[in-house]
């Protein structure tokens, strides 16, 4: 099947063939066809898996065919994203699909000058790609009105409600005219995120791409056992050796849990000669967009994240996700893995595994229904280890930017003075709100 048998008009088709795309995903297939007779649908699909394409390319079409023009301080579509990163990234897909058909596109979220973003849809725009929060403040500001929305999406719904949007999402729905086309995105369905749906949708169809928390077929996965006070040595040995045959590191992308914990790991790296590079939410704007470009050029081709930017990061060509730190919340974990082996590539997974963090393992093989192999140490892991711990430089800035002495991390049950000591072993909490 090709695009054009899905009933796209010649714009968007065109606009397809410059981007050499010639047969849709799974997702694109089942969606399209539906989204263009105008109802609501509720689609579940791991990230990575074309749903931007699947809901803008039959969305512009819509928004051509119903002839409305441009009010001043209003907007035709609504796409509402969890992350600054994601947004971005959608708005340029619009730009791009929609270049051929005179779609006008903004986006507005945080970390950017609300002045801009007031001049910005001053005149109307065709596509706002939006984060809640940025989004409530221009219309209490009553720089934006959204009686003119025709389509709203919701991309990353679960994620939404990870990151605490509930009030804000359930806020804007009360702004938004009842007759319009909703479109609701999700990689997981648990039990909030349908009743959420159920708020947003009227009589929606519903496709399903793969099972919620299927992790990427192309994806090798693989666990290392150590200490915590040993993942730095690991994580240095392996970015200077590779991972076994697996292929080069080209393009490597590296999670912890927290914000300093990033910061953490690329001041280590630095004192070992590697260059890498942080995006989390601590990081202003233009921060996070050059780290960002940099990675995608591949000028520094370590990247090291938080979750929040798990499903914000869409850069071809990463050939390993490492988990520095297992994620606390096993969804996360299949989103992580999900920024390797896109567009019909292969990828591995490595992840760290200290003795405190096996129950979060454990509840990640429940919720992937698969074992993860085990993959051992070096066979000179220690006496490398021992050598990087002796050589490596003994300050670390912590992210305020103020200079302290490096200290390992304390062993389990340890209690440590600074911000990454390691708890006592016991089950800890399966789900929290998501840092970073």
């Amino acid at each position: 099947m090709s695009f054009s048998d899905l009933g796209l008009s010649q714009p968007v088709l065109q606009a397809l063939a410059l981007k050499s795309y010639d047969s849709p995903t799974p997702i694109q297939r089942d969606a399209i066809p539906t989204l263009l007779k105008g109802r609501d649908l509720l689609g579940i699909a791991q990230t990575g898996t074309g749903k931007t394409a699947a809901f803008m390319l039959p969305s512009i079409d819509r928004l051509v065919a119903s002839g409305r023009g441009l009010r001043p301080h209003t907007c035709r579509m609504l796409v509402l994203a969890p992350t600054r990163e994601l947004a971005g990234q959608i708005a340029d897909s619009a730009r791009a699909y929609g270049q051929f058909a005179g779609m006008k596109v903004a986006t507005v979220f945080g970390g950017t000058s609300i002045n801009m973003n007031r001049r910005d849809v001053s005149r109307g725009v065709d596509v706002l790609v939006a984060t809640p929060g940025r989004l409530i403040d221009l219309v209490e500001q009553r720089a934006l009105s959204l009686r003119e929305v025709e389509i709203l999406v919701l991309d990353e719904a679960d994620q939404m409600l990870d990151l605490g949007f509930i009030h804000a999402l359930k806020k804007i729905v009360t702004m938004l005219p009842a007759r319009r086309q909703t479109l609701f995105f999700s990689a997981t369905m648990p039990p909030a995120i349908r009743q959420l749906a159920d708020k947003f949708l009227t009589d929606p169809a519903e496709v399903r791409v793969a099972p919620a928390a299927t992790t990427a077929e192309r994806v090798d996965q693989f666990v290392s056992f150590c200490r915590q006070d040993e993942k730095q040595a690991l994580l240095t040995i392996m970015l200077r050796v590779g991972f076994g045959d697996r292929g080069n590191m080209d393009r490597v992308l590296i999670f912890t849990r927290t914000k300093h914990g990033a910061d953490r790991v690329v001041k280590l790296l630095a004192g070992n000669g590697i260059a890498a590079a942080a995006i989390h939410g601590n990081k202003s704007q233009p921060q996070r967009e050059k780290a960002l470009a940099a990675f995608r050029s591949g000028d520094v081709p370590i990247l090291v994240a938080t979750d929040i930017a798990a499903r914000g990061i869409d850069v071809s060509g990463v050939s390993h996700v490492i988990n520095f730190e297992l994620p606390n919340v096993p969804e996360q974990y299949v989103h992580r893995i999900g920024r390797t082996a896109r567009a019909g590539a292969a990828g591995v997974a490595v992840s760290f595994c200290a003795e405190d963090e096996r129950p979060y393992l454990k509840d990640i093989e429940k919720l992937t229904r698969q074992k993860v192999d085990v993959a051992p140490l070096p066979a000179n892991f220690n006496q490398e280890a021992n050598r990087i711990k002796a050589t490596r430089k003994n300050v670390a800035s912590d992210t305020s930017g103020e200079e302290r002495r490096w200290e390992p991390r304390p062993r389990r049950g340890e209690v440590g003075r600074h911000a990454g000591a390691v708890k006592p072993a016991g089950r800890p909490r399966q789900r929290q709100r998501a840092r970073g």
